[in-house]
């Protein structure tokens, strides 16, 4: 176990999977104690999550909250706070919806990415920062997304909220620095989570694309992300504030005429 974290109180939203369940477990090895969050709708995840962080010598609970919900996360930031006496940490990452071209898309699809996004990213943070504040420093992540800096085919609503939450850290960065509270973002590329598993099994061609298109040669993986946010969280990214961290492979280093040419190489090496 390590001590980057240690004695900490970190709350990841959407935590039972994906980027933050990762996070969740690599900031547990680091010394933090993680209140683990879904929305309950997987029964039982969540908790498992937990159990399986102190089952690895780490320290974890659970907290079932809806980020739809703003009194659920009410309640989750002053859980943290009644239980532990402070939040030092708060990573916002719950995401949850469809996305679409604009005319494709659904209102209500619209809206749900929003909610789930932005407008968590600002009830979690305004439940957070008074305490914050009083204690005189915290570190805050959001989860934003390479499709906040460029734009992606048929990802209208995903592609505006990243962007949105973007341009929230900096201007949070701003207003809260004078605090010691620091405010950044992780801008994930193509990342394997469980749900892209069976995907990528299902449709090899997609992996061959991948390996083409990353000059990695290859998506990231679910503790690489976390590890990123790990950095933010952590004093090593003491005078880090207002950033987006892209964690892509090199992904968006490239020019478009580069993508092309890399994706054309590539499969034409590896269909030879």
């Amino acid at each position: 176990m390590g001590t980057r974290l240690k004695d900490k109180i970190a709350i990841i939203t959407g935590s039972s999977s994906g980027i933050g369940r990762a996070s969740a477990e690599v900031f547990a090895e680091e010394g933090a104690h993680v209140i683990v969050n879904d929305d309950g709708g997987r029964e039982g995840l969540g908790q498992q999550i937990a159990d399986g962080i102190i089952a690895n010598g780490g320290s974890a609970s659970y907290f079932k909250a809806n980020v739809f919900k703003s009194e659920d996360l009410k309640q989750l930031i002053e859980h943290a706070y009644t239980t532990y006496g402070r939040l030092d940490i708060l990573m916002n990452n719950a995401y949850k919806g469809h996305t679409a071209s604009v005319h494709e898309q659904e209102e209500e699809d619209w809206d749900q990415v929003f909610a789930s996004s932005v407008k968590a990213v600002f009830l979690g943070s305004k439940y957070a920062l008074p305490g914050m504040i009083q204690a005189g420093g915290g570190s805050i992540i959001n989860t934003a997304s390479v499709h906040g800096l460029l734009g992606g085919r048929r990802h209208s609503s995903y592609d505006a909220a990243k962007a949105a939450i973007i341009n929230l850290t900096r201007q949070m960065a701003l207003d809260y620095g004078k605090y010691g509270i620091r405010v950044n973002s992780i801008c994930p590329g193509r990342i394997v989570t469980e749900g892209k598993i069976d995907f990528l099994e299902k449709y090899p061609e997609e992996v061959r694309r991948q390996k083409a298109v990353y000059p990695l040669g290859r998506p990231g993986t679910m503790r690489e992300a976390g590890l990123a946010a790990l950095f933010l969280a952590s004093d090593d990214a003491s005078f880090v504030t207002g950033h987006a961290l892209v964690v892509d492979g090199g992904l968006t280093a490239q020019l478009a005429d580069s993508v092309s040419e890399s994706l054309e190489e590539g499969l034409g090496i590896l269909k030879s």
